[in-house]
């Protein structure tokens, strides 16, 4: 028998993906199938798979780098069919002490850069049968935080962005969706979940009881860019462990 591979031959590009929650499903796509460009700081640590992997060590918010991304994966693949951003950072701050230099640099990693990014890459993935755009949104979404002014004004654009992408590129048949992570571990929460109230909180809060896995974002990333999830587009997918319905 066949095994099923869910994104068998489909061409991604996944940011970020040298750790965390784009790690897991820059990994969870190659192990469906896919042929995948993963794109760090750093390059990303995986190993060769015959090929079907490429890797691009950049900035994101360089002004080459949307361009660089698409030469490399026409270079490398030919074609495009799946884009993942998910590259972001958080540098807390209030609105009363939240830097304008670290208010900058967060728009232009978390917001920007993805714009330019899909802005680049669109005519390859109207050339796809199935072109699919997953953004990384935050249930931060949804909802104000206190010392994350930066941060949350970019999750929320991520989440109107997104939106528009899915009206403007829709009758190409292109979808696009975000996903809304709660406490997840990760290098960006560690240091948040090192304090003992915060982690004790988001765990009582969440009903499942625990904090989520990098793994756990990783699954519904794989639902979304396969044809099951062929007429779903501008949604927003909670995946926080039930936090926000306890709110």
């Amino acid at each position: 028998m066949v095994e099923r591979k869910l994104l068998r031959d489909k061409v991604a590009i996944v940011t970020g993906a040298g750790s965390g929650i784009g790690e897991s499903i820059a990994r969870r796509y190659v192990e469906e199938g896919a042929l995948l460009l993963a794109i760090d700081l750093q390059a990303p640590g995986f190993a060769p798979h015959d090929g079907r992997v490429a890797m691009l060590a950049l900035d994101i918010t360089e002004s080459d780098a949307p361009a660089r991304i698409r030469d490399e994966v026409e270079r490398r693949f030919g074609r495009l069919d799946i884009l993942v951003n998910n590259a972001g950072i958080c540098q807390p701050g209030s609105i009363e002490d939240q830097t304008a230099e670290s208010w900058a640099r967060t728009l232009a990693v978390n917001v920007t850069a993805p714009f330019l990014i899909t802005q680049a890459l669109v005519p390859l993935l109207q050339d796809s049968k199935a072109g699919r755009i997953i953004n990384l949104g935050s249930i931060m979404s949804d909802f104000g935080g206190p010392d994350l002014c930066a941060y949350g004004t970019s999750k929320h654009a991520m989440a109107g962005f997104t939106k528009s992408l899915a009206c403007d590129l829709g009758r190409y048949g292109i979808t696009a969706n975000y996903l809304q992570p709660g406490s997840i571990w990760s290098a960006m929460s560690r240091p948040h979940m090192a304090n003992p109230d915060f982690l004790r909180y988001w765990e009582t809060k969440t009903p499942l009881g625990r904090i989520g896995d990098p793994e756990d974002v990783a699954a519904p990333a794989v639902f979304l860019a396969t044809d099951e999830a062929k007429f779903i587009t501008g949604a927003g997918i909670r995946v926080c462990g039930g936090a926000m319905a306890s709110f």
